[in-house]
């Protein structure tokens, strides 16, 4: 063991900065382009999967927020993530991702699926318990 790791566990994941396609979302592209144009953009998913939840489509919504997550996991273990450990909602890029297993976790229970809406809420605290209360996990 080196002097410099961490005993608490692993330090917290910070996903790159994406300007592009976070700046474009801000200012109101429809999240279809954005997720047509940055097709591994979590934000983009999230966000249709959002609109999706907000319209009583909680299967569409589903499938959008699968999409984040996966797509948002990829990038988690580029930057590093070993499966576990922080992924501070403060850090604005990592937002995206949050936000699609937040909406993952919504539909899911609006459709019954109890596990997985159980193992999206844990996944979701255990990530940023800040997190899971500002997008309604609880």
């Amino acid at each position: 063991m080196t002097s410099h790791e961490n005993l608490l566990g692993p330090g917290p994941t910070l996903l790159p900065e994406r300007p592009q396609p976070q700046t474009a979302l801000a200012d109101g592209t429809d999240p279809v382009d954005v997720a047509k144009a940055y097709p591994d953009f979590s934000a983009a998913w999230a966000a249709l999967a959002e609109k999706a939840l907000s319209a009583d489509e909680p299967v569409a919504a589903y499938a959008y927020a699968r999409t984040g997550y996966h797509r948002g996991l990829d990038q988690l273990r580029r930057a590093g993530w070993k499966g576990f450990g922080p992924v501070p909602w403060a850090h604005v890029p990592n937002q995206g991702f949050l936000r699609a297993l937040g909406a993952l976790a919504r539909a899911a229970q609006a459709i019954g699926e109890v596990e997985e809406y159980e193992r999206c809420r844990e996944f979701l605290d255990g990530s940023d318990p800040e997190a899971a209360a500002i997008l309604g996990v609880n």
